[in-house]
């Protein structure tokens, strides 16, 4: 806002009149928040990446090219599924489930309640803020550890794969 001329000494004998805005300016004319990247940005997968170096065949003429891929775990921990794009792409058994009971007495004590509760009262805040701005709101799903490896075993000539999401872990094996 440019004030000039007799306009601007006029406005200056008002005690109300600012020089400088209150807040801070846009030069580009766009508020934070507005973009394209924040607003129709993809979320972040809740699954694990597996990366493939090599290609992967069954024998049968099916191939999955080498790429980055995430991995699943099926409701009944019976299978991995490897996704491409949200589209499952293959199916591969697990024979090995592992699950850690050691978060489990967080979940019912007390004071790890209170703090998780706390933490959604701050949540609700921030939101209501970026909500003023016109930013998406922020998840209430806390970050959650994921791994996906893949290892080539010599001796049996097989493809380790290896899958961990939070609590639960899974092997898979798949023949070379």
């Amino acid at each position: 806002m440019f004030l000039e001329g007799m306009y601007f000494e006029k406005e200056m004998l008002h005690s109300e009149t600012r020089i400088y805005p209150q807040y801070p300016t846009y030069t580009a004319g766009n508020l934070l928040g507005s973009e394209a990247i924040y607003r129709y940005g993809l979320r972040e997968s809740s699954y694990p990446t597996l990366s493939i170096v090599d290609e992967l065949s069954d024998g049968k003429g099916n191939v999955i090219p080498a790429g980055h891929y995430e991995l699943a775990l099926s409701d009944d921990r019976q299978f991995l599924i490897l996704l491409e794009s949200k589209q499952p792409l293959a199916i591969i058994p697990v024979f090995k489930v592992e699950v850690s009971m050691s978060e489990k007495k967080q979940v019912h004590d007390r004071k790890s309640l209170r703090e998780k509760k706390k933490k959604e009262k701050e949540i609700i805040k921030t939101n209501r803020k970026r909500a003023k701005i016109g930013m998406p709101p922020v998840d209430m799903e806390e970050a959650i550890y994921q791994e996906a490896t893949m290892e080539y075993v010599k001796d049996g000539d097989y493809f380790l794969i290896r899958y961990e999401r939070g609590d639960v872990k899974a092997w898979a094996a798949v023949k070379s």
